[in-house]
């Protein structure tokens, strides 16, 4: 363990960053109400590429793009320039009376995208709006078939999964942590089964086939025990985010599972707010799944935090389902297809086909990897290593025989990412901590902008295994 001390014994931890504040209510400082109320984060005035500036002169390598958001790095003037071009246009109207140029031209990119397999998109703000509507769609949809089935109010989700923080994304998700002390007026109409995350969960007899099956099976008993004609929609990230730690499906999880709402006429939501867009190596990450989802979430790479945007994108059959029915979806948003957020996407979306960034996301995502394995494979606290495209997560253990956790009162991954925020390593490290049983379990994430180079990923490396050796010997 070297000379690593707990930080705190609650978790999760602040990230002690920052100046400490004797008194918020008092502080003369800001009157932000900061993440952690305690201490006041680090001030960023500035970004250049993959770099964030700090008031004070510190240049931070952003190995994380914020939360898998910033994926064209910062300040790329060709976005700014569509901002700005946009503004001059016009920056808002109500899209319960109007539509606008930029919605449409970032629309008709999104559905071309998928080969038209998702024929419409619903564009909000952040991909907690996009999870809400993605659930009142697939409820509404079964209200609307030629024989309605108003009884399918009953969604199936997993452990250790996120898919907002609202008080109904809350519940669809599975993050404990968020979940506590809301659990009492949380939608009771959700339920989960077990992730499919094989370093913990996949049996040591058990073939990958064997894994999937059981994991299917699960997801059909609980069809069974609510009552198959009970159940809208079962909704999973196509590759985990944050709160498990980028696990990839294993080949032919995400098929079984649709082959199961299939069966009992359920729909498939994938959320794609962490995982899509690019992140994990072509445009949708279903499109690695061989499946195609009923409804698809989308969110942080979508605008690569140049504005707040997030979309949900319809498959035809459901379209048709709400045109022959009531002709319109019973939801909406005040800054739903917002033209600056719209053309600032649709901008960051070009430019990602024209420079070819996919191409990069699997050529340097492979060069991630390979480093991290070796580099940090033999570490003796680093149990698993895991990822695909730019998007990998490092999970930590006392024993790697045992795969034993640290406490959570030693808020590891937190002080992991404190760690790399010193002037010394100068990297910004995502923490994520809880995701064996919403407690337990540390791990780290690395998601480095989509134009990424070699010697940025070197850099990358060599930066997390120094703190990690700092920390953990």
């Amino acid at each position: 363990m070297g000379d690593y001390k707990p930080t705190s014994t609650v978790s999760p931890a602040p990230a002690m960053t920052g100046k400490p504040i004797e008194n918020e209510a008092t502080d003369p400082q800001s009157a932000v109400l900061y993440r952690q109320l305690r201490q006041k984060p680090l001030n960023i005035v500035g970004g250049r590429g993959s770099y964030l500036i700090t008031d004070d002169g510190q240049e931070i390598l952003d190995a994380t793009c914020g939360a898998a958001v910033s994926c064209l790095g910062h300040s790329d003037e060709r976005v700014h320039a569509a901002i700005l071009d946009q503004l001059q246009k016009i920056p808002y109207c109500y899209s319960l009376y109007f539509t606008n140029s930029a919605a449409e031209d970032l629309s008709k990119f999104l559905v071309n995208s998928t080969g038209g397999k998702m024929s419409r998109s619903f564009i909000v703000s952040s991909g907690t709006e996009a999870v809400e509507a993605a659930v009142k769609m697939a409820i509404q949809y079964f209200t609307e078939l030629p024989t309605p089935q108003p009884q399918r109010i009953n969604l199936i989700s997993r452990q250790s999964s996120y898919h907002g923080n609202t008080l109904g994304s809350l519940a669809v998700g599975h993050h404990v942590a968020r979940r506590a002390i809301y659990e009492n007026i949380l939608s009771k109409n959700v339920h989960h089964v077990s992730q499919c995350y094989p370093y913990r969960n996949m049996q040591s007899n058990e073939t990958t086939e064997s894994y999937v099956a059981r994991l299917a099976q699960e997801l059909e008993d609980e069809f069974q025990r609510l009552g198959p004609d009970t159940v809208c929609a079962f909704v999973a990230e196509t590759m985990t985010g944050a709160t498990l730690g980028c696990v990839p499906a294993l080949p032919g999880y995400l098929k079984a599972m649709k082959v199961v709402c299939e069966r009992h006429g359920a729909l498939l939501i994938l959320d794609e707010v962490m995982s899509g867009m690019g992140r994990t190596g072509t445009l949708h990450a279903w499109e690695q799944e061989d499946v195609v989802p009923d409804l698809q979430t989308i969110a942080k790479g979508l605008g690569a935090g140049y504005a707040p945007i997030a979309g949900l994108l319809i498959n035809k059959h459901v379209v048709d389902t709400l045109t022959k029915g009531t002709g319109a979806f019973v939801h909406g948003q005040t800054y739903q297809g917002h033209p600056v957020s719209c053309a600032a996407a649709y901008k960051v979306q070009k430019l990602i086909q024209e420079d070819n960034l996919l191409a990069n996301v699997r050529a340097m995502g492979e060069y991630l990897g390979q480093l991290l394995h070796e580099r940090l494979d033999s570490h003796p606290h680093v149990g698993d290593i895991r990822g695909r495209g730019l998007f990998w997560a490092l999970e930590f253990v006392q024993d790697k025989t045992t795969k034993e956790p640290y406490s959570p009162s030693k808020t590891l991954a937190w002080t992991l990412h404190t760690a790399g925020l010193k002037p010394d390593y100068s990297i910004s490290l995502m923490p994520g901590n809880g995701g064996i049983d919403g407690k337990n379990g540390d791990h780290i994430i690395l998601a480095p902008p989509y134009n990424t180079t070699k010697a940025e990923i070197e850099t990358i490396v060599d930066r997390t295994a120094r703190v990690i050796q700092e920390v953990l010997g």
